[in-house]
């Protein structure tokens, strides 16, 4: 599991253990949510290519690190994705944000596509792709996929709980992807939730059953 990284911070465990309170409500939800993504995107761009810059201090030159080449991109996948986006922009704000809508097909139950837009020079970033929950895995496999199919080649995925079995399934479709994680959960259970989780993401975010 080279390419996955479960967060230890102590910020990020004790605002997760706080987010799966059933008494959580929605606001506090929110809060929290863009809170971890924001502490989570901190960690895993530590690994972002620097380049020297000179600059004018009021005293005198100076030779500074500067991020090389194109900034981030964020992706998140509709719509529970959507809290993770403000945390990361609070941190990279000059961020380029797509967007990515998959449904599954009633009769195939493969994820299909139906909204897909990267921004126009998303093959030159690092693209970091968001989702709260990585269950089973199916969605976060396509999702990637079809950012592949657009040329992007640089792809990172960030999610807050995570069960072994979807981690598995990236892994196996995606190993060039690095995986970020808040809380690697013990099991899905027969209904594909994660256990212990936190319920559904997106119904928790929005005030939604």
């Amino acid at each position: 599991m080279s390419n996955v990284f479960v967060m230890d911070h102590p910020l990020i465990q004790h605002k997760v253990g706080v987010l799966r309170r059933e008494e959580t409500g929605s606001k506090e939800f929110r809060e929290l949510v863009n809170e971890i993504a924001m502490l989570m995107c901190y960690e895993a761009t530590r690994n972002l290519p620097l380049r020297d810059e000179i600059v004018q201090t009021p005293v005198a030159q100076a030779t500074v690190k500067q991020i090389a080449g194109k900034n981030l991109g964020i992706v998140p996948i509709l719509r529970a994705g959507l809290g993770m986006v403000d945390g990361m922009l609070t941190l990279v704000p000059t961020a380029k944000v797509g967007h990515i809508g998959l449904y599954r097909d009633p009769e195939t139950l493969n994820p299909v596509e139906y909204y897909c837009k990267l921004p126009y020079d998303a093959a030159e970033r690092d693209i970091f792709v968001l989702d709260p929950m990585l269950a089973t895995g199916g969605s976060a496999v396509a999702a990637i996929q079809f950012i592949k199919d657009k040329g992007v080649s640089r792809i990172h995925f960030m999610c807050l709980i995570a069960a072994p079995e979807g981690v598995k399934k990236v892994q196996d479709a995606h190993p060039d992807v690095d995986i970020y994680i808040a809380a690697l959960d013990e099991r899905l259970n027969d209904h594909g939730y994660i256990i212990p989780g936190l319920g559904d993401a997106g119904d928790r975010l929005y005030g939604t059953k």
